[in-house]
């Protein structure tokens, strides 16, 4: 079994649990004719071997997640030097039209300043949204660790 075959490290996992199941039947099958040490054994090997693939899971989710934000940011970052380049067009044509009617130096003025409070009403969006945001956390992961408790905590109590 490869992860090619699954698509996700925590798809190979579930499989890899689902053909463990197959191997020994069902849980009363493989409980009949075990002694206690031998079951905590494999109660041991198994939670291991499930935390590992859930942190395979996690990170798996977390290196797409982060490649899918830098091909994003790559092309924000793109989109923002050419807006640059055209808000310093738009700038200098402001300032040169303003020019006409004031003088130079006080056209320049009013531009910038205008820009500054621009750019601080932006900046407080910007942060009042990164602050909302919630933290990145590999939901699925999350999930399907949380699921695997609930069903180990049901078995118990049969």
């Amino acid at each position: 079994m490869t992860l090619g075959e699954y698509g996700t490290a925590g798809q190979a996992g579930q499989m890899g649990q689902a053909e463990q199941i197959g191997q020994t039947g069902s849980a009363g099958q493989a409980a009949e004719g075990a002694s206690v040490a031998q079951l905590v054994e494999r109660l041991s090997t198994q939670v291991a071997a499930l935390m590992r693939e859930e942190m395979a899971l996690a990170t798996a989710e977390m290196k797409r997640k982060g490649s899918q934000a830098g091909v994003g940011l790559g092309i924000g970052g793109a989109g923002a030097v050419l807006a640059l380049l055209g808000l310093g067009a738009l700038v200098a044509a402001a300032v040169l039209g303003l020019a006409s009617v004031l003088a130079a130096w006080l056209a320049a003025l009013l531009i910038g300043l205008g820009l500054l409070v621009l750019a601080g009403v932006v900046s407080a969006a910007g942060i009042t949204q990164v602050r909302q945001s919630a933290p990145p956390v590999p939901e699925q992961a999350v999930q399907s660790t949380m699921r695997d408790i609930k069903t180990v905590k049901e078995s118990v109590h049969r």
